[in-house]
């Protein structure tokens, strides 16, 4: 099926901020639409809050006075379920409740035409258990926008097990009509995103818990040098504790308790104690008025470096190396041949970049010739060449003279840089490592395809790549080398390969090919 004719109605099911943002997203392409919400004057403050918005982008001279009154006067508030008859696709944009969702489209079936569309905005709930009770469920498809709706381009179109091939497919040319960028996903827990986003959250979650850096820290290094919009604090802070962690557990029970996502303690200690962020006030930060964000914690100055020795191959971290060759220090590279290690060495201190296990275990396996060298781990960065932050991790023999030459190396060539305590896998290296591995067994379990997958986490969620393109570019076996090393460093089964990653490594193939 191609795209519904703009000639066609929409009706929209909810007026509140996601329900009426998708009636803005209709009635923006040209399709006349019904805005219906059972609870009284809901459905008149949802259009009132779409007008005052299309106000702002008319003083702002993004959009005509004419474009938002033509706009406006596509959105018809209806008072009755049953007015919304015309219409050939149905959004629903409600609770997320189970029981409620199927009662509305159980009546939708009864009052709208046989060839109408039924679609749910649900974030959560199983599509096939949604419509297990209806007469003919092949019609019923997930639809679901991301906030704002009007905003974000991503549309998870979502097939339970009786959706129609055909339905699927119109909802999907559909929003490409609108201006979106859908794409295709099995009814599973968490559909792609808020199944591929958990480890954004867990491992930031998990850091914290340990010790190994603060919010601010953490955060910072995401964003600085991990290339993300927002730090995982910020964000959860800025979606709410209470809906984050919902969600997380939601996932969590519906995985049948996967250590994969295991909901956090700390994050659920601020949910029983009310600080949901900034709708509450306080969160990991505080949003009070006199209150300041605080900064990363950066270390001081420390001893520049007389001479650098290169030895090995830096891997994901060789643009690193070239950066400090650019910058005119003196950089010694001895042959691969002659090498021991892949490493840095300045003074008495031995540089490499993190395999995703503690830098004092793997400094007691390291055959040092001298008593006084220790080991400092650094972290992943999707951009060395440009980056000004980078988080190290000294072993715990490592003393203020080792952890000051290693700070020397990078503050020569422009960058600040955060210690963190002995933490497997840093912030970047292990956040990134599990985010590819999710999105791996998300293709590996048919949930979605390789492409979907990676344009699905740009525009829903922001990040600065796709995971499975960061997957190639830093390379299959490094991600499965840090996930190895997690796993053997805490023991959990959290921490396990996805069998698709392994056969990419062992094809010597990548995910883009």
């Amino acid at each position: 099926m191609s795209a519904l004719s703009t000639s066609e109605t929409i009706a929209v099911i909810g007026a509140g901020t996601m329900g009426a943002g998708i009636a803005q997203v209709a009635a923006n392409a040209g399709h006349p639409v019904l805005l219906f919400d059972a609870q009284d004057g809901a459905a008149q403050k949802g259009w009132d809050a779409t007008a005052k918005g299309l106000d702002r982008l008319v003083a702002k001279g993004k959009i005509s006075q004419q474009d938002k009154d033509d706009l406006m006067t596509r959105i018809q508030i209806v008072k009755d379920l049953s007015d919304l008859a015309p219409a050939k696709l149905v959004v629903e944009a409600i609770v997320e409740n189970l029981e409620i969702k199927q009662s509305v489209f159980a009546q939708l079936e009864d009052i709208c035409a046989a060839d109408t569309i039924l679609a749910s905005n649900t974030s959560s709930i199983s599509l096939t258990q949604i419509g297990a009770n209806l007469k003919d469920s092949s019609r019923l498809v997930g639809m679901h926008f991301f906030n704002p709706a009007p905003v974000m381009k991503l549309v998870e179109v979502i097939s339970g097990l009786t959706t129609s091939n055909e339905v699927a497919r119109c909802v999907y040319e559909t929003s490409l009509a609108w201006g979106k960028k859908p794409v295709h996903a099995k009814s599973t827990p968490g559909f792609i995103v808020n199944r591929v986003a958990r480890p954004f959250y867990a491992e930031a979650l998990r850091i914290l818990e340990e010790g190994g850096a603060d919010c601010a820290s953490i955060d910072a290094v995401i964003k600085r040098s991990g290339g993300f919009k927002m730090g995982p604090f910020e964000l959860m802070d800025l979606i709410g504790h209470d809906i984050n962690y919902a969600v997380t557990t939601s996932v969590w029970s519906a995985f049948y308790h996967d250590p994969r996502f295991l909901p956090s303690l700390v994050q659920k200690e601020r949910v029983d104690g009310g600080l949901l962020g900034r709708k509450s006030g306080r969160g990991f930060y505080d949003y009070s008025t006199d209150a300041d964000l605080p900064g990363p914690t950066i270390a001081a100055q420390g001893f520049p470096p007389a001479k650098i020795i290169v030895e090995g191959h830096m891997g994901p971290a060789e643009a690193l190396v070239d950066r400090m060759i650019d910058a005119g220090l003196d950089v010694v590279r001895l042959d691969e041949d002659d090498s021991v290690l892949d490493r840095i060495t300045v003074g008495h201190t031995h540089l490499m970049l993190t395999p995703g296990g503690l830098a004092s275990e793997l400094e007691a396996s390291l055959p040092f010739e001298e008593e006084n060298e220790a080991l400092v781990l650094f972290d992943l960065s999707i951009d060395y060449a440009n980056t000004n932050l980078i988080a190290i991790a000294p072993s715990d023999t490592a003393d203020e003279e080792h952890i000051s030459e290693a700070c020397g190396v990078f503050q020569a060539i422009g960058m600040d840089v955060c210690v963190l305590d002995d933490i497997p896998g840093l912030i970047n290296a292990r956040t990134i490592a599990m985010i590819v591995n999710e999105a791996a067994d998300a293709v590996n379990k048919q949930v979605c395809t390789v492409k979907d997958v990676d344009l699905a986490m740009q525009n829903g969620v922001n990040y600065p790549k796709g995971p499975l393109t960061w997957a190639d570019e830093i390379g299959p076996d490094y991600i499965s080398a840090v996930i190895e090393n997690l796993g053997r460093t805490y023991g959990e089964d959290r921490y396990r390969v996805s069998p698709l990653l392994r056969r990419k490594i062992s094809a010597r193939m990548y995910f883009h090919e």
